[in-house]
């Protein structure tokens, strides 16, 4: 099993975090992410400062939501992986 580069990790926190309008709970996300809490934290904390990633609070429970600014990321760096992977190379 390969390992996943940080870039990938964030990639993979952001396609998950668009698939629900209403956002996706932090326990739901650990478990699709495959990581742990404590790491997952890090990378949520590094995604909603930038202005990736909303965090909502909603009856105690915190749900992450991807921005526009997330989605405009998240569809250039696929646009560019893709070309990387033409020229035989990989991010």
């Amino acid at each position: 099993m390969a390992y996943r580069k940080t870039t990938q990790i964030y990639v993979d926190l952001l396609d998950l975090t668009q698939t629900d309008r209403n956002g996706i709970p932090i326990t739901l996300l650990c478990r699709k992410a495959n990581l742990p809490h404590g790491r997952l934290k890090k990378f949520i904390k590094h995604l909603t400062s930038s202005g990736l990633v909303n965090k909502i609070e909603y009856d105690g429970k915190n749900t992450f939501v991807i921005t526009d600014k997330g989605r405009m990321f998240l569809d250039e760096y696929k646009k560019f992986n893709d070309i990387a992977k033409s020229f035989g190379l990989e991010l």
